[in-house]
């Protein structure tokens, strides 16, 4: 909460967390309507563009690129920005599956003693069917700033990596200024400030957060 100057803890998040997946909850820093940051549980997936969505399931967005679409235009203002805490992510890594075995996974961190870091991102309200089964409810939801991958996480991702913020001046800056002095923050984090780690220990039931 230091990191983010974050006033209100609206998550609860202490139980110990290994892997976030599409459709599942994580804590985000935001800012809530009372101005203040807050820290809340939000599920991860943007609302999908209309055009890709077939019936009343909506598959979710997990990762934005294209700031430029009239889609995501709506959610570029500081009200909708997010940051994400973590201390290493994962991408697919082909090269290393073994035939008719699961593509295993390559994690990153700013360094093997996996400081926190943050994804840069965008949060919204949202009413919709996740599930069918479950019907229509209401969510807060969450997604990624990307952009292109650098020297580190290229070689596994050719398309692109996520945003990073690393310093306590970038997350103020990214909660709070316009578009047009946030804009230059969807960059790849130079390659020394990022490397290959082993996948995260499994943490004990008593470790938190």
């Amino acid at each position: 909460m230091q990191f983010t100057k974050a006033f209100q803890d609206k998550a609860g998040w202490n139980d110990p967390s290994l892997d976030v997946y599409p459709n599942t909850l994580a804590p985000i820093v935001c800012v809530g309507e009372d101005g203040q940051r807050e820290i809340v549980r939000a599920t991860w997936g943007m609302p999908t563009p209309p055009a890709y969505i077939k019936g009343n399931y909506d598959p979710v967005v997990t990762n934005i690129r294209n700031v430029d679409s009239s889609h995501w235009r709506r959610w570029l203002g500081p009200t909708s920005r997010c940051v994400v805490p973590f201390t290493s992510f994962a991408e697919p890594d082909p090269a290393s599956q073994v035939p008719g075995g699961r593509v295993p996974n390559a994690w990153f961190a700013q360094n093997p003693d996996r400081p926190l870091m943050f994804f840069a991102g965008f949060w919204t309200p949202w009413k919709g069917v996740k599930k069918v089964r479950d019907g229509e409810r209401e969510f807060e939801l969450y997604g990624f700033l990307t952009t292109s991958p650098n020297e580190i996480v290229k070689p596994i991702h050719l398309a692109a990596m996520p945003a990073i913020l690393t310093t306590p001046e970038e997350v103020d800056l990214w909660l709070t200024g316009s578009w047009e002095e946030v804009k230059h923050l969807q960059r790849p984090l130079p390659g020394n400030m990022l490397v290959v780690v082993e996948p995260p220990a499994k943490p004990k039931e008593d470790t938190l957060l």
